[in-house]
């Protein structure tokens, strides 16, 4: 069993538009969060991978924070192009710090649950994520990280979902199958569509109530039920 992370695993505890406000109003600018959401969701969108050939692995770290940077910066510009920080630098530490942090996050509803039993099954589980290096503390900070055999992330391993690559990195850490595997995410594209051009089973975490429901789930597709 492989997992999405952000948006399937794990959430934020409040909207990324209402703590890039909330923040930035301690800065100097005061913007509606509900436009600084909208503008990050398409800077986001429209971003490069997470990755960065010929990094040695002691800089990714900071190749990582200098991506968060362009993000951040371009979802204020795409917000309001006059508003202008008094110390850029000074907010977005401050924000990259918080996203670090995980009290700023939350397990998804039955997660932990799922998790317990997929294991208690004997099955091998593991995460792919586009998340960036921090997803180790905020795993291990949830009280999750001990479900996982792997972790993989874009810049560790040179690729990003939906490419075939960072799938079949974690298949052949996790000693598995594509055949054999399911992967469990929440995006169309980048999660479900990434997996299944990589051989992979997948399921919606969408359309399930919660998480809780997984293992039922998947017996029903070992099955070969709907």
């Amino acid at each position: 069993m492989l997992f999405d992370a952000v948006g399937t695993l794990i959430e934020l505890r409040e909207p990324v538009g209402e703590t890039y406000a909330r923040l930035a109003r301690t800065h100097g600018v005061d913007l509606p969060a509900w436009r600084i959401t909208d503008a990050f969701a398409r800077i986001h969108r429209q971003a490069p991978p997470m990755v960065f050939p010929g990094t040695p692995p002691k800089e990714i770290a900071q190749a990582e924070r200098r991506w968060w940077r362009e993000i951040v910066r371009g979802t204020f510009l795409a917000t309001d192009g006059t508003a202008r920080f008094p110390d850029f630098d000074a907010y977005f530490e401050s924000l990259y710090r918080t996203f670090t942090r995980p009290e700023a996050w939350r397990r998804s509803t039955g997660s932990r649950t799922a998790l317990a039993a997929l294991r208690a099954r004997g099955l091998a589980t593991g995460v792919v994520s586009n998340f960036d290096q921090r997803l180790h503390q905020i795993l291990e900070g949830l009280d999750l990280d001990g479900f996982f055999d792997v972790v993989v992330l874009p810049a560790s391993v040179g690729a990003a979902k939906p490419d075939a690559r960072i799938f079949r990195v974690a298949l052949e850490r996790l000693g598995r199958g594509a055949a054999e595997t399911v992967y469990v995410g929440d995006d169309r594209e980048h999660d479900l569509e990434g997996a299944r051009a990589a051989g992979l089973r997948a399921i919606d975490a969408r359309a399930l109530a919660t998480l809780a429901e997984l293992p039922n789930r998947v017996e029903a597709l070992n099955r070969g039920s709907p």
